[in-house]
């Protein structure tokens, strides 16, 4: 979704805040007429199908839709997020828009920020109307130029910066810099890259201290999950940014939510794996002083564009660091296609009985019966089953099983996202597929195997992908996929920056981290709120 100006709609969730500081905000219910609230102030007179002519949709989220829309009067083609006022069912969350569109007013007009044109309210919705950014993400970007280089790393991670710095010099702190909230304007070598999405962006005063766990978990500091922190984490996220331009992967990973916190709160920098020997050390040392985990020696914003490194960015190596880059990037621009093939592998070897209670469900949502349910009908669906699933799990589950990414989702697709909503945990449909692909019957996945079976999904230019992804599934290193770690990657997420996309309203969802006494940090799960 790297064709639109906010390409995650959905306003953020947190984990609770502490009462004391700046956001201790009780979560109060509205209550009565929603759409009988006011959320903004000063919106424009005519409704938002008088001054704009609403196109094809451009992104969803949690509270609403993007669109591609055209002022009437000026031909502008535009940007139009829409945020559901049936969605906004508590007073922050009203405070939530009413601060991201102050926010966005705020902030001076800049080639590097994406700008407000206008607002709309009606009874359904709030309306932000935004310049369109067409020319996709920032990774796609560096992909498709075949190569990557420090100089290159060096401008892209100058813009950044000079965006933290004037959110900082006016009183902002962005809460969610990632890769994925940076477009570039267009499509030509020259675009301005342009940061996207202040949805959990907040005001501060020198001093103020901030206590919710906002963000998105891969880019996120140390003090955020210590829940005590200032505008100094978006000079950690801008680290976090740099290393992945460098290398191609982030120096704090894991499958699951706690190990990615214990991975940042351990502070750990690999600069051993490749690239990095080949990288100057120059460069190394930005990156190490601005993941300084302690805040009050962290590099300001300020300090960051003084550094050697950015000061000479012109003069930065531009030799290109290897394949390893482009590969990676690669792999993490698109979805671990294997788990989706294997995914329909199973749906079509399951039994009739096996499928009735699923052909079932499909009947019931597939409401107009044109044999394909939208997002709508599969949200729709789930609730009248029971389901406690949020929105944002709902958009993940559609894109898990979406595997022609035209929007909705066939039978046979339905099917593959009803054992993904199992959590692929029976063990007789994954020995069926394995053996799909274990087409020798030796007991293991060979390379060969696992290249025919992604044929129709790769080309022969993708070699180094496909290799990538069956050595991240061969956990062992020994040339082969047993059924133990075929089983491991369809029950766990392999690709990180497809679960960074899942936290496109980024949060921890039950994370709850404490001071123990000795010092050190305790970890937890909650409940969801």
């Amino acid at each position: 979704m790297g064709n639109c100006c906010g390409s995650a709609v959905g306003k953020k969730k947190r984990v609770k805040a502490s009462p004391a500081g700046p956001n201790g905000r009780k979560r109060d219910n509205v209550g009565g007429d929603v759409a009988k609230i006011p959320v903004l102030k000063g919106c424009l007179e005519q409704s938002v199908e008088e001054r704009f002519l609403l196109d094809r949709e451009l992104g969803r989220g949690e509270f609403g839709i993007t669109y591609l829309c055209t002022d009437r009067e000026s031909r502008e083609l535009l940007a139009c997020k829409s945020i559901s006022k049936r969605k906004l069912k508590t007073a922050i969350d009203i405070e939530d828009v009413r601060r991201e569109v102050a926010i966005m007013k705020h902030l001076p007009k800049n080639n590097n920020i994406v700008s407000l044109k206008a607002t709309c309210e009606d009874d359904n919705a709030v309306h932000l109307l935004m310049e369109l950014c067409e020319g996709g993400e920032l990774f796609d970007r560096i992909v498709a130029r075949g190569h990557y280089t420090e100089r290159a790393a060096a401008a892209v991670t100058r813009t950044i910066v000079e965006v933290v710095q004037l959110c900082h010099k006016h009183g902002v702190i962005h809460r969610d810099l990632k890769p994925e909230n940076f477009l570039f304007a267009n499509k030509k070598e020259n675009s301005p890259l342009k940061a996207i999405d202040f949805g959990l962006s907040v005001f501060f005063k020198p001093g103020d201290r901030f206590s919710e766990i906002v963000g998105s978990p891969y880019y996120m500091a140390p003090e955020v999950l210590k829940r005590n922190y200032g505008p100094e984490i978006d000079v950690w996220s801008a680290g976090v940014i740099l290393y992945i331009l460098l290398c191609g992967v982030p120096p704090f990973w894991a499958e699951s939510e706690q190990g990615v916190a214990q991975a940042i709160l351990r502070g750990f920098v690999d600069f051993k794996r490749e690239p990095w020997p080949k990288i100057s050390e120059t460069a190394k040392s930005l990156v190490r002083q601005m993941l300084e985990p302690d805040p009050k020696r962290r590099l300001t914003a300020q300090q960051v564009i003084e550094h050697p490194w950015l000061q000479n960015a012109k003069k930065a190596p531009n030799v290109p660091l290897g394949d390893v880059v482009k590969t990676r990037l690669k792999q993490f621009s698109m979805t671990n296609k294997f788990k989706k093939r294997a995914l329909r592998v199973i749906a079509d070897h399951l039994s009739v009985e096996e499928t009735k209670g699923i052909k079932d469900m499909f009947k019931m949502m597939d409401t107009d019966n044109s044999g394909s349910i939208s997002y709508d009908k599969l949200k729709a669906g789930l609730h009248k089953l029971g389901s406690q699933m949020d929105e944002s799990e709902v958009q993940i589950l559609m894109d898990a099983a979406d595997a022609d990414g035209n929007g909705m989702l066939d039978y046979r697709e339905f099917v593959a996202a009803s054992l993904h909503m199992q959590s692929i945990d029976n063990d007789d449909y994954l020995r069926k597929a394995f053996l799909f692909f274990d087409k020798d019957g030796s007991g293991y996945i060979e390379i060969e195997e696992f290249r025919e079976a992604l044929a129709d999904d790769f080309g022969p230019n993708d070699i180094d992908v496909v290799n990538s992804i069956f050595n991240e599934v061969d956990a062992d290193k020994d040339g082969r996929i047993s059924y133990e770690e075929f089983a491991s990657m369809m029950k766990t997420g392999t690709d990180w920056r497809k679960a960074s996309r899942h936290y496109s309203r980024g949060r921890f969802n039950n994370l709850s981290i404490k001071l123990v006494r000795d010092g050190s940090l305790q970890m937890e799960n909650n409940e969801r709120r």
